[in-house]
């Protein structure tokens, strides 16, 4: 019981350290493309790919998470009733994303976020809830949400009431995008894969005795920090090249 309190698995956070890492990669050439310092392709190319990863691996890993804390609070306290939890810590990071949109929907001229990543993973931790007990059915979900995804990637209406779900107005710009179709299928893919790899909280697995690697250590950090990253690192990001660019 003491152990399974205290044990992370380690592996998922450098998984996610290494999202962060590309995220944070991606970012810095899209801001001197955007700000106009120096002209780069962010939309093809090997920086469309790894801007990509770093979104898919992100959001993969959400559903990974929420079925460690599900199980691992299960095995813990024996309680199935654990959607409070999750709803507080759905809305909590919602709220992030409301931030977001606020600040640029005022620090922008255009491409405003209106359902960005965060926004998706604050609806999706909720909405994932009841596939962390019956998770088989997150496997066929989720392949449905892939599925509808390649339908609707061309979907537009004359209204933006349906932006959260994929269904674009015309003339939709914006800087950060990730609707319910398909990339909630990409969440449920997750916890498909984290109910099979780490069943009761247990490794189904081997693991390499890599913990204690620098550089695992260090990819595990970031992971740990991942919001907290995410956060600060586009103020960062253009303060450091607004203060190169004044030199």
């Amino acid at each position: 019981m003491d152990k399974i309190q205290n044990e992370r698995f380690f592996e998922v956070d450098a998984f996610r350290g290494i999202a962060i890492f590309l995220m944070v990669f991606y970012h810095f050439f899209f801001d001197l493309n955007f700000l106009d310092i120096h002209e780069f392709n962010t939309h093809s190319g090997i920086l469309l790919i790894i801007g990509r990863t770093a979104a898919i691996l992100f959001i993969f890993l959400v559903g990974v998470s929420l079925t460690l804390s599900y199980s691992r609070a299960f095995s813990l306290h024996g309680t199935q009733n654990q959607f409070p939890h999750f709803l507080k810590r759905g809305a909590g990071i919602f709220a992030w994303g409301l931030v977001i949109t606020f600040v640029t929907a005022i620090a922008l001229e255009r491409g405003t976020i209106y359902f960005g990543i965060l926004h998706l993973i604050g609806v999706s931790i909720v909405l994932a809830y009841p596939f962390l007990k019956y998770w088989n059915f997150s496997l066929i979900a989720g392949i449905l949400f892939l599925f509808a995804g390649v339908i609707m990637d061309s979907a537009y209406a004359d209204f933006p009431w349906l932006l959260w779900l994929g269904i674009k107005p015309y003339g939709f710009y914006t800087l950060d995008y990730f609707p319910l179709i398909p990339w909630f299928g990409v969440v449920l893919m997750g916890v498909f894969t984290g109910n099979s790899l780490y069943p009761e909280y247990h490794r189904s697995f081997r693991m390499c005795d890599c913990e204690n690697n620098a550089v695992v250590g260090l990819l595990g950090y970031l992971g740990k920090k991942s919001l907290l990253i995410y956060l600060v690192h586009q103020p960062v990001i253009v303060g450091i090249l607004f203060l190169f660019a004044s030199i």
